[in-house]
């Protein structure tokens, strides 16, 4: 029993790690992550390492294949649009109820957040880490001010593995400073319900398009390879020889 739970704290270490880089952009979409390299660094046998990996891949952070070894996952353009009709009918209906139910603090809260997120868009050289947590947690506060525990609860787990793709660097901003977040909070604590409902859907149709965007070199990066892992970052099909060779 003693062991059991020595390795599922060993996990849960391994995990939070794993992940944590991911987000912060130092383990880029499709870099190979060696298993064996990441227990010696962690001290730590394979066991709890090969549990937080699987905990990952189920999470879509991660991706493997059969003797090439894990990666971080490399999105479709169907995951990707799969995905946002997802969200956008879980977030829809959130910011819907939201505009309904949440209370005059609520409100305020939600708008500080919203300039916060904003604020640290605009910054070129901002913790990446800081803005995907504040951007989730905006987005996670509207679900829980909806009064729906469920709804909440999807949501957050939706955002998991989007998290990766807003770590890929975008164009810069014809907005400045951008208040994306900040007009949509503006109509969400107003109180129409289907104006806030109108308003995420754009919010979402919006986020879709950077998305592609943004994801369009890994995109060619995965119909280039995508039953081979790339070790090398100097591939010929990595995203940035792809992008200027298009």
């Amino acid at each position: 029993m003693k062991d059991n739970k020595e390795e599922r704290s060993l996990a849960s270490e391994a995990y939070v790690l794993v992940r944590e880089r991911i987000l912060r952009g130092e383990l880029a979409i499709g870099k190979v992550i060696s298993r064996r390299k990441l227990a010696n660094e962690l001290g730590m046998s394979l066991v709890p390492v090969s549990e937080a990996f699987q905990r990952l891949e189920f999470e879509g952070l991660l991706e493997s294949r059969a003797r090439a070894g894990t990666r971080v996952r490399i999105p479709t353009e169907q995951d990707v649009r799969g995905h946002y009709v997802v969200r956008e009918a879980l977030e829809v209906e959130s910011a819907r109820l939201c505009a309904e139910a949440a209370t005059s603090q609520e409100r305020t809260e939600l708008r500080k957040l919203a300039a916060r997120v904003d604020f640290l868009s605009s910054q070129p050289n901002s913790d990446r880490f800081l803005y995907l947590s504040l951007h989730e947690k905006l987005h996670r506060r509207i679900a829980e001010c909806a009064r729906c525990p469920a709804l909440s609860e999807a949501i957050e787990k939706h955002h998991v593995m989007a998290s990766t793709w807003l770590c890929v660097q975008r164009p810069a901003s014809a907005e400045n400073p951008p208040r994306r977040h900040q007009e949509l909070i503006e109509v969400v604590t107003e109180g129409d319900a289907h104006a806030a409902g109108e308003a995420m859907r754009k919010h979402i149709v919006r986020g879709l398009q950077n998305t592609l965007q943004r994801l369009e070199p890994y995109f060619r990066m995965h119909d280039a390879n995508g039953t081979t892992f790339v070790r090398s970052v100097n591939s010929r099909n990595s995203p940035k020889k792809v992008r200027a060779a298009g």
